[in-house]
């Protein structure tokens, strides 16, 4: 049993070592094509684009988040907005009326039917040539949307591109948590777009070329994360997608275990569901970084992190057990006066110690990097710890969820996770 354990161990260390350090390789081979725009740009073209924020009870930030829109440093006749509120039950809707101006803002109301349909509701009354989608949890940085079209004017084989996604204001020990995710997601999503494996297109900001869903058809329902669907969609029929790291968008995140829980178990549910929906692609060399890297990696690390907290599970039991025994045999009140000493002899000197520090060690890496990319500064805080940790006790659990989910087909509503995040 030990060497069994152990070889699924190595296994796992192996391929999250691995990943680590085939990012790190990759950002020192392609750094200088990692390009950031200057404060003010200009584009040879301003083509005409559509950006359609879907909401449902977003009245405590639907507002911030069209005023982010309308201070856009883009021209005004070639951006239209199209807000559609899917049948919201509190006050949106009044809040949503009062930025329709019957030319670029419009406004409008739709029975509730989840996000999909919302957007693809914008999507039928747009005629840009690029469409975009924004959560309405979500602000943008005034030159977000130059900096996006600068990827489509300097390369026209690119068909989408997505925004840096920050977190917004983190406030708490959970918000501080995912802070650092998203840091180091700026990292990741960019070295994955350099190698051409970017997997989803986020819902703060994406922008595609509306060609793409003139050929490949609107959103699906996808399990609730029709914007993973969408992304492995394009990657099917080899459209690119790339990542510009300086277009930031702000987004509220879950401030409480509970919603940080019920948000990543619709993540991963959706992934896993889409993993199966699009099995085809798997390990399929003409479908390029996203079969072969992307989607096997990302299966791999939801079964490496169960493997790893079942083990320190496991470890902590018997570490109680075999104490337990000993107090049983000399007694409570010995096993508390017992002289315990520190001996360097004692240390666990095993390759599993050695090959978790150097893990941990890429993994902060990785995100000194991708703040160094969002903000220009690779510091290292006390919320790293604070991810560490709360990562490690959380994710398991919305892992074991969400494969159970899948086994019974049962997934989370959008419109119950747009009520328990914009509470913050």
């Amino acid at each position: 049993m030990e060497q069994v354990y152990s070889v699924i161990f190595y296994g796992f260390a192996f391929v999250s070592v691995y990943v680590q350090v085939f990012f790190l390789l990759t950002f020192f081979d392609k750094r200088r094509h990692i390009s950031w725009s200057p404060k003010e740009i200009e584009l040879k073209r301003y083509p005409t684009i559509t950006i359609a924020v879907p909401c449902y009870n977003e009245e405590k930030t639907i507002t911030k988040t069209m005023e982010s829109l309308l201070a856009l440093d883009y021209p005004k006749d070639k951006l239209t907005l199209i807000i559609v509120d899917d049948g919201s039950t509190d006050n949106t809707w009044e809040l949503v009326k009062t930025f329709d101006n019957g030319s670029n803002v419009l406004a409008f109301r739709k029975e509730n039917g989840g996000k999909h349909t919302a957007v693809n509701f914008a999507l039928e009354k747009s005629t840009a040539e690029f469409f975009g989608c924004l959560d309405a949890d979500s602000f943008v940085d005034n030159q977000a949307m130059k900096r996006i079209m600068r990827y489509f004017e300097n390369d026209p084989r690119n068909m989408a591109v997505i925004p840096s996604v920050l977190s917004y204001n983190p406030k708490n020990m959970i918000q501080k948590a995912q802070k650092v995710e998203y840091d180091m997601g700026v990292y990741i999503k960019k070295m994955l777009g350099l190698i051409g494996g970017i997997q989803v297109t986020p819902g703060p900001l994406s922008t595609f070329r509306k060609k793409v869903f003139d050929d490949l058809g609107p959103y699906r329902k996808a399990h609730n994360t029709e914007d993973q669907e969408i992304a492995l969609r394009m990657q099917e029929h080899g459209y690119k997608i790339d990542y510009c790291p300086d277009a930031y968008i702000y987004t509220n995140t879950p401030n409480s275990v509970v919603k940080l829980y019920r948000q990543r178990l619709r993540w991963i549910y959706g992934f896993i569901k889409n993993l199966v929906d699009y099995r085809h692609l798997l390990f399929r060399k003409k479908y390029g970084t996203v079969a072969l890297f992307t989607l096997p990696t990302g299966m791999i690390s939801i079964f490496g992190i169960l493997f790893m907290f079942f083990t320190v599970i496991y470890n902590l039991l018997r570490v109680i057990y075999e104490k337990t025994i000993q107090i049983n045999t000399i007694g409570f009140h010995n096993f508390f006066s017992l002289n315990y000493k520190f001996d360097w002899f004692f240390i666990d000197t095993r390759a599993m110690l050695f090959l978790s520090i150097i893990l941990y060690i890429l993994v902060i890496t990785s995100v000194l990097l991708g703040r160094k990319m969002s903000t220009g500064k690779a510091n290292f805080t006390v919320s790293i710890i604070y991810f560490i940790i709360i990562y490690s006790i959380v994710a398991p659990f919305w892992m074991l969820r969400a494969i159970f989910n899948s086994l019974i087909s049962k997934e989370s509503s959008w419109t119950f996770e747009r009520r328990v995040t914009t509470s913050n």
